[in-house]
């Protein structure tokens, strides 16, 4: 007998429509996790396009993907009235302009409910509350929280990443309000807030420099090997036990893990060894370490 299929879950947004008017990095990041999502996704561009297809084409097209984009020039009579017919069948309006510019547009929270009373609005800003206006990037809120070291620049833009997961996460949160409440609500997602999130471990000690996962703990370090370097998360006491027997130091402890001479000792053995000696070492022992090059 053949069996009958299950029938296809709809995705959690199947039916919501987004239109958002955020360029660069954290609006289109959230924009492609909504879509992801099920929802239809619309992007508004100004006529010049948006900056990152001129200084990451790879980014703006892996962020396009599945986006309809359309080009107003909301600076014009006709493009304000163009934006507001799409308005009337959004659900979910997405910015990452400042308040004032919002306001030139006549897209503050107060117009666009008397225009829109079911409009949800999702605003990306750098600041929270009053500082909403000042000028910011990624890299000055991430010095903000305390994750800039030294003269180094960040390895990763966290604040916009992690930006726009807020935002999805604000979308979501918006669109649950507007079923209670029958109308549209407006939520802001701040970049400042986003970095501070990220870096709530650091400031809880744990991955400042000294602390149990900034260095101090023997089995959670990056080790030079023969061809490379090793990652090495041995946190936990099994693991930590398992990496002591495999190294020929005897099982460590929670309290001879945090000894320096363990970790000197670990440094010669793994410094003794390749990459494809430990990855065989790693399968075999159920150990969570990760090489890489050098």
């Amino acid at each position: 007998m053949a069996r009958t299929p299950l029938p296809r879950t709809p995705l959690p947004l199947a039916g919501v429509q987004i239109l958002s008017l955020a360029l660069n990095l954290p609006g289109p990041a959230a924009l492609q996790r909504l879509r992801q999502l099920g929802a239809r996704c619309t992007k508004v561009e100004p006529p010049g396009g948006d900056p990152m297809q001129g200084y990451c084409a790879a980014a703006y097209a892996e962020l396009q993907r599945g986006v309809r984009t359309v080009a107003l020039d909301l600076k014009t009579t006709a493009g304000q009235r163009r934006l507001g017919q799409r308005l009337e069948r959004t659900d979910v309006l997405l910015t990452s302009f400042r308040p004032s510019a919002l306001a030139r547009l006549g897209l503050d929270p107060t117009s666009l409910a008397q225009r829109h009373p079911r409009l949800c609005v999702v605003r990306i800003v750098g600041g929270a509350g009053a500082r909403a206006e000042e000028a910011g990037h990624d890299l000055t809120y991430q010095a903000e929280a305390g994750l800039i070291d030294g003269l180094a620049l960040p390895p990763s833009l966290l604040a916009d990443m992690a930006g726009a997961l807020l935002a999805s996460e604000a979308v979501l949160a918006a669109l649950r309000q507007r079923d209670a409440l029958g109308r549209g609500v407006v939520r802001d997602v701040a970049l400042t807030d986003a970095a501070a999130w990220l870096a709530r471990p650091r400031a809880w000690g744990l991955t400042a420099p000294g602390g149990l996962l900034g260095g101090a703990h023997a089995g959670y370090r990056v080790y030079r090997c023969a061809d490379g370097r090793v990652a090495v998360a041995a946190l936990e006491p099994h693991f930590a036990r398992r990496l002591g027997d495999v190294a020929g130091l005897g099982p460590l402890s929670p309290a001879n893990a945090l000894c320096p001479e363990v970790a000197d000792r670990l440094t010669v053995w793994f410094a003794g060894r390749t990459r494809a000696e430990l990855d065989a070492l790693a399968r075999r022992h159920d150990l969570p370490w990760v090489t890489l090059g050098a």
